[in-house]
């Protein structure tokens, strides 16, 4: 999910509210409340509480939320029993904030279990590749051993190597962690090998299409659209999430498009006209697989 800012640059809860009901009604089945898209390292603690609260409390779906933003571990604990408090459904642990970019699996895994002694032992929880500050996976063998404990149910997986996927898929076969997956190019593949729905930048601009395509990945017309979504979602190496904004303002909500994690004054007319196109594109592919008609 996106956070909206006022232009004052404080969360604005009354445009959340708003941004909840079109999430559920284009057709998403869970929200992920704190993570990246949310701007989360740029929220202090009590933003990430308020926030996830907040959503939890104003919907039905499913919500989970990351939201442990420190180096220090200490600090994650705090930031993280915080987050379990606000009544949420899992906790999503971000993987590059227990170690570091070049630190073994063995080290990841020490971390891990110290950390899962000091969260709430009826917590569900699971993991987040989160590619910022810097990209650190997890590892075939690594979602092995983490899965054996049945305590993990999400894994938002971003590396968008199918055979990587595959391996990892393999892994956490038979037990309770279900991988979703963040990356467009692979996901129509990776959802007929196993896992089981998307989890990604750009359900903040056509949710819609990629709820389509999780649930009828077999269709005729299923190929089609993924390779269009997989070019639409070019788009997200533009000024994200400040084009996500822009382009929910053309669904009808009335967000502006202030960004704490980037410069809003840098979304200039052609990229505007980038993401005027890419809506229209999701209109015609709409149309091609009669989604009025289907939903």
């Amino acid at each position: 999910m996106l956070t909206p800012f006022t232009k004052k640059n404080d969360v604005d809860f009354s445009a959340l509210g708003k941004m909840l009901d079109w999430y559920v009604s284009n057709g998403v089945s869970g929200l992920f409340a704190v993570c990246q898209s949310s701007e989360m390292f740029f929220l202090n603690l009590d933003e990430r509480v308020r926030i996830a609260r907040f959503i939890k409390e104003n919907t039905s779906l499913p919500v989970v939320a990351s939201g442990h933003v420190s180096d220090g571990f200490d600090n994650q604990v705090e930031e993280l029993n915080a987050i379990a408090e606000t009544g949420i459904d899992a906790i999503i642990l971000v993987v590059n904030r227990l170690v570091g970019e070049y630190e073994s699996d063995e080290t990841l895994m020490d971390r891990l279990h110290k950390l899962e002694e000091k969260l709430p032992a009826d917590m569900p929880l699971g993991f987040y590749d989160c590619p910022y500050p810097y990209k650190r996976y997890l590892s075939p063998a690594a979602i092995e051993e983490i899965a054996k404990s049945n305590r993990y149910f999400f894994y938002k997986d971003t590396c968008g190597d199918i055979d990587l996927i595959r391996a990892k898929l393999d892994a956490m076969k038979g037990t309770n962690l279900r991988m979703y997956n963040a990356n467009t190019a692979t996901l129509i593949e990776s959802l007929r090998d196993g896992s089981v729905g998307y989890s990604g930048v750009m359900a903040n601009f056509h949710p819609e299409l990629y709820s389509w395509l999780c649930d009828n990945y077999e269709d005729p017309k299923a190929d089609k659209v993924a390779d269009l979504l997989t070019l639409c979602s070019l788009i997200e190496r533009q000024l994200y999430p400040v084009n996500a904004k822009y382009a929910m303002g053309h669904c009808g909500l009335d967000l502006g498009i202030f960004c704490r994690a980037k410069d809003y004054r840098e979304f200039t007319r052609p990229f505007e006209r980038e993401t005027l196109a890419l809506m229209r594109i999701t209109e015609q592919i709409k149309q091609y697989i009669e989604l009025e008609e289907v939903t």
